[in-house]
Formats: C-alpha cells, sequence, structure tokens
C-alpha cells in the first residue's frame, strides 16, 4: 500500500491523532491535497504566525486567533468532520489547558470525528497524549519525485540566466539516483548548487554531491567518509584481495545482472600491524568505484543507557542511504571487547551489528580490520559472517622491495639509485609502516648531514630500528600462527 493510499485509510477511519516528524512541510501539505481528493473532508492548516487558514480553497483570512487555545476552541466547536494539521504545535502541550482540550478532541468529547495532525521536526508528546496518537514517517522522495526536482531546478536555472544547462545524461542519471535518501527540500538545494557552479551537471559534479550528500546524513559525526579512495596500484602486496575484488565488482555493483550469485558482503582483514590493513580497506572501496565510509566505535559509546545502542542504528542507517559504498570499521576487537564491567553494551552492539549485517538490502560492502584474534567474538568469525577473512601478514621481501619503490618515488627520489634488493633483505621483519618511518628517519639524518639520501644512510638507519615483530615476538607469533589454516593469505 502507498504512502497517500495509508493516510487516505487513516482518514477515512477517522483517525484522531496523527503524529509526522519532517521538516518538509510543503510536501506534508500536497500529500493531504490528495487525501481530501478521496476523503472530501475540509482541510486546515494552523501556524503560529497565520492561525488557522483553510487550504482546500481560497481564502484571505484566518478563521482564529494564532494562539493554540483558540485555535483548539475552533476546532472542537466545528461542526464539520475535517483534517487539521497544526505545524509546530507540540511545544504548546505544556500548558495544562492546551493538552487537556486537545486530549478531549482526540476523545472526541463535545466534538466530531476531526482528525489532527500534529508536524514538525522532532514532537516528543506528553505520556498521556503519546498513547493516543499514531506516528506516520513520511518517506522520502523516489527516483522520479528526484527526477523532477532535477528537471525543475535545470529550467528556472536556464528562465533565470537564459541559456540551457549543459547536462550529461548518464551523469544525470546518476546524480538522481545518488540523491535517494534525501529529502525534497535537501535534494532541491545539492541540485541547485551543483547546476549554478558551472551551469552544467556532469561526472565531475559526483564527489561534491557525495559529499554534501554525506554532510547532510551524517549530522550526528558518527561516520568519516572518503570519497577519493586508494588504487590497488598505490599499495604494495594483497595481491589475492585485489583478484577477490575483481572478480567480484559487477555482481555488487549490480546483482541483478548474474542473479544467480549472491552479491558479496564483506571481509575481515586481520593482521599484523602496520602491514596495509587500513590502506587495503581504502583500495577496495577504489576497486569498487565506491565512496568509503569509516565508522569509529570510539564515537558511539555513551555513558547513557540505549545511547550507544541508538548511535550505531542511526549510523549503519545513514550508511545504507549512502550506498552503494563500502563500510570501513577499523580495530572492530575493540569496539566489541566488552568487559564485565560495561552493562552488557558491548554484547547488545555486537547483537544489532550481527543483525543488520545478516539482514541489510543496501549495497554496503562491510570491510573490517583487526590486530588481535584473542579479543574478537567467535558469532563474528562463523562461516557466513564475511565472505572472507584474509590474512595481512608481514611482507615478503619482494614486496619490500615494492614498497621501497612507492615510498622513495612519492618524495621525489630516483629508486634506481638504490640497491633495493640489499635493502629488502636488511629490512626482513619490517612491516610496510615501519619501512615508510625508515625512509623518513633517514631523510632527517641526511638532512641534518646536508647531504642527500643514499644507500648507506637508509641501510644505517634500518639497523637502528627494531621491529615490532622484534619488540612484540611472542604476541606476532602467535597471531601468524592461528592465521595458518584459518584464514587466506592476502598476498
Amino acid at each position: 500500500m502507498s504512502e497517500l493510499q495509508d493516510l487516505t485509510t487513516l482518514v477515512r477511519a477517522s483517525t484522531p491523532l496523527l503524529v509526522i516528524e519532517t521538516v518538509d512541510e510543503q510536501r506534508v501539505i500536497e500529500c493531504f491535497r490528495h487525501v481530501i481528493a478521496q476523503s472530501l473532508r475540509p482541510l486546515w492548516r494552523w501556524t503560529l504566525t497565520d492561525g488557522l487558514t483553510r487550504l482546500d480553497f481560497a481564502q484571505r483570512e484566518s478563521q482564529s486567533a494564532p494562539d493554540a487555545t483558540a485555535t483548539l476552541e475552533a476546532i472542537r466547536t466545528a461542526s464539520e468532520p475535517g483534517i487539521f494539521l497544526l505545524f509546530d504545535f507540540h511545544p504548546f502541550l505544556g500548558y495544562a489547558m492546551t493538552l487537556r482540550m486537545l486530549r478531549e478532541i482526540v476523545q472526541r468529547q463535545h466534538s466530531v470525528a476531526h482528525t489532527i495532525v500534529l508536524i514538525g521536526a522532532k514532537i516528543e508528546l506528553p505520556e498521556e497524549l503519546e498513547a493516543l496518537a499514531l506516528r506516520v514517517p513520511l518517506s522520502l522522495p523516489d527516483i522520479k519525485e528526484l527526477a523532477g526536482i532535477l528537471r525543475g531546478e535545470a529550467a528556472a536555472w536556464q528562465n533565470e540566466q537564459g541559456r540551457r544547462v549543459e547536462v550529461d545524461g548518464e551523469a544525470a542519471r546518476i546524480i538522481v539516483r545518488n540523491l535517494l535518501g534525501l529529502s525534497a527540500p535537501d535534494a532541491r538545494r545539492i541540485v541547485r548548487k551543483l547546476i549554478y557552479n558551472d551551469g552544467a551537471l556532469n561526472h565531475a559534479d559526483l564527489p561534491e554531491l557525495m559529499q554534501a550528500k554525506f554532510d547532510l546524513l551524517n549530522r550526528s559525526g558518527l561516520l568519516h567518509y572518503e570519497y577519493a579512495t586508494a588504487s590497488f596500484a598505490d599499495i604494495a602486496g594483497v595481491s589475492r584481495v585485489r583478484e577477490w575484488v575483481q572478480r567480484r565488482r559487477a555482481v555488487f555493483l549490480d546483482p541483478s545482472a548474474t542473479p544467480m550469485l549472491d552479491p558479496p558482503k564483506g571481509v575481515l582483514l586481520l593482521g599484523v600491524q602496520g602491514c596495509g590493513k587500513s590502506l587495503a580497506s581504502k583500495a577496495i572501496a577504489g576497486g569498487f568505484g565506491v565512496p568509503l565510509v569509516r565508522l569509529d566505535f570510539g564515537t558511539l559509546y555513551n555513558k547513557y543507557q540505549g545511547e550507544t545502542e541508538k548511535n550505531l542504528r542511526e549510523a549503519l542507517a545513514s550508511t545504507e542511504l549512502l550506498a552503494p559504498c563500502v563500510l570501513w570499521i577499523d580495530e572492530i576487537e575493540k569496539g566489541l571487547a566488552g568487559g564485565g564491567d560495561d552493562g552488557g553494551v558491548s554484547r547488545r552492539v555486537l547483537g544489532y551489528l550481527l543483525t543488520w549485517m545478516a539482514e541489510r538490502k543496501a549495497k554496503v560492502f562491510v570491510v573490517a580490520t583487526a590486530n588481535t584474534v584473542d579479543e574478537l567474538p567467535a558469532e563474528l568469525l562463523r562461516k557466513g559472517r564475511f565472505d572472507e577473512i584474509f590474512f595481512v601478514d608481514l611482507p615478503q621481501a619482494s614486496v619490500r622491495e615494492t614498497i621501497f619503490t612507492l615510498h622513495l618515488t612519492r618524495r621525489k627520489l630516483d629508486p634506481t639509485g638504490f640497491d633495493l634488493p640489499v635493502l629488502a633483505e636488511a629490512s626482513s621483519g619490517f612491516s610496510g609502516a615501519e619501512v615508510e618511518q625508515t625512509i623518513v628517519s633517514a631523510l632527517y639524518d641526511a638532512a641534518s648531514n646536508n647531504v642527500p639520501l643514499d644507500q648507506s644512510t637508509l641501510l644505517n638507519t634500518l639497523k637502528q630500528t627494531r621491529p615490532l615483530s622484534v619488540l612484540m615476538y611472542e604476541k606476532v607469533e602467535t597471531l601468524r600462527a592461528w592465521a595458518q589454516g584459518r584464514c587466506v593469505a592476502a598476498d
């Protein structure tokens, strides 16, 4: 049943009190204009500035004073059942007289069967009224309505500027599709900005569109957004992860093309610290060609009962509205490894996350990274939670050569001026991050001596560095031993 059919049915059933939370007031009015065509009831609107005015035919003067008491009295004494849209009326329910009058109208005491609709961005009702109210979610614009908004804004710009908007048809379709999840005013504001930037709608507008959409959906600040993701060409190793993503890219982006194949859901990247799990997460998003959204569990937790779970629900809901995308949960073990002193919050968070992972319909690919396996809940590791568990090990000599090449090149140094096999051999046991920091330290040493970086300086710095595989030998070897035979090697 459509939204308009739902509202029409509720009005025909003489539902006494409806609550609609939205900032799109015009959309509510348009919905009820369609409703009265079926229910044949008078439609009224109340605002504090204009008072009570009728919407189903032209009328210049208000039918009551703007104050709440006079408005409710006018509604109570009306002889014909009507629909009354009360905008931002809920603050007045803190007054005993106003609350009592509305309750009597809703309970049909000395009044006919009106339908009262309370409308506002966020409406909190007194307990005695909440039990009598029915909250009705207002759906967001669909593809057809969003396309109409884009055409309308393009026509308005053309009338104003006297020339047509340059529109790339494919890009326009992508823009409309990515506006899903936004209210009509937000979508209109973004489209207007894209058009007024350069008088065109093309693929160059997509990064700005996605950033603007993310900013609107992430008002709580629980997510971190990155549109420009890394390429697999920018990282060394993880060749199996690269191949895995390439084989599944087409199915992830368009599951209907191959209905016999289940769309990919996510991977867990387990490995030694500094070996490139975070960079691989970004590269996976780049491999799929979609934005990356990072969820930081540290921002979720709140000392008040139920707030942590609420934050997680809001964050995941916002992520679904940004689909298709990759959701990166960094160091997931730290967010789910709760002790006995957290009141069961970590268990509830885990339960909701697992349920969402199993039941989500949106194209959200989950990439979770972890440095230790001991703190990971068994429920998260069982088969089916993730499509695959990859182990990102310490890089082999050939991979370390590539890492040296990448980081020297990024610093405008010619890799051919160094003996890379010798450097790779001298950095045995080093992670990618430790190789990079060695180059940084060697550059400082060379700068202090006013000489260019050379082979001997790099080798000397490597000899003075103790990698994590030495400092935390037991823990690193325990993790590597656990992963043997249990995980798929990332490289």
